[in-house]
């Protein structure tokens, strides 16, 4: 099959799950004739409970934006979430936000013509359009009374467990963090990519014997180095590496792929729908993030997908409201890796949506994306 035949097909399938009856749910809200839709945004800026430190800087906030999409008395939430490497800030999502014109469209349930319109604003944008997406996502959610992982068909209590993220730290501190939450979660996730990574690791390792995912960031800088320290890893329980190298050298991160005794997923090499062929064959998965891809719509596209290719899906997130975080966990059940801790990462959260019980994601059965504003 075709790659845009396929494209087209995962988009039909999708649609058509909103077809399917649903015996014990409330039904769908027929709108009023005269309805159209209008969009708000505010800045929000989201606070880190402990600096939060990778391979390549530090950090204690994370600059974002909120989103809501309000139709004939229903609103949908959104929100765009701008770490650094992303290279969006407030004001970038503020003058793309300004160009979208909600209240042109009357149906909001056109959801491909609707996000093809906000891609052809610009070329990037990626967050910003991400906002809109799953504010809209929350919004015909709720319209058809049923959350979103019911409506692509999908079994919550396949949903996995999550990752809980620890910084680059010194061993003390990456420590006293493992102390804090290794009784929450049955996996950790580390970052790595300096010259401390085994004193990490062999610290985490003093207070658990859980499995661990490291993320590198592209952190490592010569491969024959980064495989010993994988093999070195993996003997130290780690079960999954994330982006060893740069971007830039995909022949590097296709041989360390090549000869990792553990799965190696790609993230900042890969963006959106379009990244995807681009990274088959040199690593063993993707790491999904809304950020990154424009949203829910283009998310579902690349899980899809990637699964069609024989690639592992693992689902991520940035630091993120719950907004955005349970958006995204909607798609879990379809994951072989979920890192969807952002919300967990922060101290001001304005919502309440997907938790975690004994470390598994634990989907809300509520319409739309299931999230109540605090």
């Amino acid at each position: 099959m075709k790659r845009r035949d396929f494209i087209k097909t995962s988009a039909l399938g999708a649609a058509g799950a909103l077809l399917l009856p649903q015996a014990c749910s409330p039904g769908p809200r027929r709108p009023s004739a005269s309805a159209r839709m209008s969009l708000r945004f505010y800045p929000y800026e989201l606070r880190l409970r402990h600096v939060f430190t990778v391979s390549s800087y530090s950090r204690s906030t994370t600059p974002g934006v909120q989103v809501e999409i309000e139709y004939d008395g229903i609103t949908g939430y959104g929100e765009a979430s701008m770490p650094p490497y992303l290279g969006q800030s407030v004001e970038s999502v503020t003058a793309f936000l300004q160009k979208v014109d909600m209240g042109r469209y009357s149906d909001p349930f056109m959801l491909e013509d609707i996000i093809t319109d906000l891609d052809s604003l610009s070329p990037g944008d990626s967050a910003a359009k991400a906002a809109v997406d799953i504010a809209l996502h929350d919004l015909v959610g709720k319209l058809l009374g049923q959350p979103w992982w019911r409506i692509w068909g999908l079994d919550a209590s396949k949903a996995p467990d999550t990752t809980f993220t620890i910084g680059i730290d010194t061993p003390e501190v990456v420590r006293e963090k493992t102390l804090e939450c290794k009784d929450k979660f049955n996996i950790l996730k580390v970052k790595v990519g300096l010259d401390n990574d085994m004193q990490m690791i062999s610290a985490i390792r003093d207070v658990t014997s859980a499995p661990l995912a490291v993320d590198a960031n592209q952190g490592w800088k010569d491969r024959e180095k980064a495989l010993d320290e994988i093999f070195w890893l993996a003997e130290h329980g780690v079960v999954m590496v994330e982006q060893p190298m740069s971007v830039d050298r995909p022949d590097d991160n296709g041989w360390i792929t090549a000869h990792s005794p553990v799965p190696v997923y790609a993230d900042e090499a890969v963006q959106g729908l379009s990244s995807l062929a681009s990274v088959k064959g040199l690593y063993s998965g993707i790491n999904i993030k809304l950020m990154k891809c424009g949203g829910m719509r283009n998310a579902w596209k690349m899980a899809n997908y990637a699964r069609a290719e024989g690639m592992r899906v693992m689902l991520g997130c940035m630091t993120e409201t719950s907004c955005a975080v349970t958006a995204a966990s909607h798609l879990s059940p379809l994951a072989d890796f979920a890192d969807l801790d952002g919300n967990l990462l922060i101290s001001n959260d304005l919502f309440e949506g997907m938790t975690v019980r004994e470390g598994r994601i634990c989907l809300p059965d509520r319409p739309g994306l299931g999230v109540k504003k605090l």
